[in-house]
């Protein structure tokens, strides 16, 4: 797994990093023991950037981490989130980007990961009743007190990424990318990152599953997977986002490579784009990890842009409640 500058303020990690939040939310039941062999084995392949937030449990995440790999903190960069308002009983509220609930989130994930210091500390959602240079600024004081060494920012629209740059320099912002989800290259998020030296982390590069081909209904999800409310997973809009998966399975096959392979490679050929993909078990860890040797041609390249062009896919991001939270 090579190493790249996540951004240009001095993070250098893996150029795929393991997105561990379906371990402990989400996408159906826990396996802890599983995912903390996953989590090992991704240290051993070379995998050094876990992403992870309070939110996903709440704490449990952060938690499994501390007890999974903690004994090997000198092995990777740790990157964790706060936005939502959580109680110390694990209440969930709305998103709350005060100084004072981001003062006692990083304590507390502190606590939770049985840590030091977190490598990468995100706003998970931009609050829009407080001003970001307020939220930003509160967080800057977490770096001059060692708790924190690097600031990130998750799906903001170009303006709020610029005002929050201008008060503390980024080194990542994290949003939805993928073949399924090109909306950063047409709402400047992508131009703004790359203009600023600040890293473009995608998370769900694989399309919540969709772009691995091996979900043809709703009803292969587990009941509690999110999943299964998503528009994009609804009847008439699953059909016409399979019938995308079909084309981008026929590249992949002349490649010798599985669809989410290839869905992966694509997006770390994306100029200063890094990669979270998530995963709890193993083989789909080994599997995604490998994506990062496929080299992609222009005419491969050319192939996929025609196979799933911008705007492409058949549903919102999010439920109603969720895109209002996005990009602001």
């Amino acid at each position: 797994m090579r190493t790249t500058a996540w951004g240009s303020q001095g993070l250098e990690a893996s150029i795929e990093g393991l997105g561990a939040m379906g371990m402990s939310a989400f996408y159906g039941d826990r396996d802890d023991e599983e995912s903390t062999a996953t989590l090992n084995r991704a240290l051993d392949l070379g995998v050094s950037l876990i992403d992870t937030a309070e939110i996903y449990g709440p704490f449990l995440n952060e938690q499994l981490i501390g007890s999974a790999i903690g004994h090997r903190r000198d092995e990777f960069a740790l990157a964790t989130k706060f936005a939502t308002h959580v109680s110390d009983d694990g209440e969930r509220g709305p998103v709350d980007g005060s100084p004072e609930y981001a003062r006692t989130a990083v304590e507390r994930s502190l606590r939770h990961l049985g840590m030091e210091t977190i490598d990468l500390y995100y706003l998970h959602r931009v609050d829009p009743d407080v001003p970001i240079e307020e939220t930003i600024g509160a967080m800057s004081e977490f770096v001059t007190e060692g708790k924190v060494r690097y600031l990130g920012i998750s799906e903001a629209a170009p303006e709020t990424i610029r005002r929050a740059h201008a008060t503390h320099p980024l080194t990542a912002v994290q949003t939805e990318y993928s073949l399924f989800a090109r909306e950063p290259e047409t709402n400047g998020v992508l131009d703004t990152t790359r203009e600023l030296g600040i890293a473009f982390v995608a998370y769900s590069p694989l399309g919540r599953g969709l772009l691995t081909g091996t979900i043809a209904s709703a009803t292969d999800l587990e009941d509690d997977d999110f999943r299964r409310n998503h528009p994009r997973f609804t009847d008439e809009n699953l059909q016409r986002n399979l019938a995308v998966v079909e084309k981008v399975k026929a590249i992949a096959e002349t490649k010798g490579v599985t669809p989410g392979q290839l869905a992966l490679a694509w997006v770390m050929h994306q100029e200063g784009v890094v990669t979270i993909p998530g995963t709890k078990r193993r083989k789909y860890l080994e599997e995604n990890v490998a994506a990062a040797d496929i080299e992609l041609t222009a005419d491969d390249l050319a192939q996929l842009d025609e196979a799933a062009p911008v705007g492409v896919t058949a549903g919102a991001r999010y439920p109603e409640a969720g895109m209002r939270a996005v990009h602001l």
